[in-house]
């Protein structure tokens, strides 16, 4: 992990309290009612540097996740969760796959 993050992914400010992973700690820095539509590159431009932690061992900066992010705007939170969510399984950052990552031909 590096030692270089604007805060501490498990401290009291990276996961309030309690450690959080990605999509809920990326959703907790929007305001559904005033940030929408949003763009995604203002987005990273604010909190690319934020550590998202994975999961127990994997802690990666909010950007490297978003470089998959494909819409240029999310019209919603929830299109928000699924561009993100889509990014998160292109970038390869999720271990589990309810599916699968090949659903064809691998189930998890």
């Amino acid at each position: 992990m590096s030692s270089n993050w604007p805060v501490d992914p498990d401290g009291e400010e990276g996961s309030e309290g309690m450690r959080k992973y990605d999509m809920r700690i990326i959703a907790d820095k929007v305001d559904e009612e005033e940030d929408f539509p949003m763009d995604p590159d203002e987005f990273v431009e604010e909190y690319g540097e934020y550590p998202i932690r994975i999961n127990h061992e994997t802690v990666v900066a909010l950007s490297d996740i978003f470089e998959y992010v494909e819409p240029a705007e999310f019209e919603t939170m929830i299109d928000m969760h699924k561009a993100v969510g889509a990014a998160m399984r292109a970038g390869d950052f999720w271990t589990y796959h309810p599916q699968g990552k090949n659903p064809e031909k691998k189930h998890a």
